[in-house]
């Protein structure tokens, strides 16, 4: 069966074949023809992978910032 998989990714870490134990997985879905048999169905897995995209880029965007939170506080 094929499967989704959405995680957040860092521009500063080099693309890896496998997942790091450290990265937040925020879709692991396997999909099956059932999934795309009509459109409610289809629709309902894009809303589900667009929530998960959506949640991937909140994640690079508190990664981003962390850093600055940490030098800020250190000034």
């Amino acid at each position: 069966m094929a499967r989704i998989i959405v995680i957040s990714d860092c521009a500063d870490q080099p693309r890896r074949p496998a997942v790091a134990a450290e990265t937040a997985v925020l879709l692991d879905e396997r999909v099956e023809p059932v999934h795309l048999c009509d459109s409610h169905a289809a629709r309902q897995l894009i809303q589900r992978l667009a929530w998960a995209v959506s949640d991937a880029e909140d994640v690079q965007r508190d990664r981003a910032e962390r850093p600055r939170a940490g030098v800020a506080a250190a000034a």
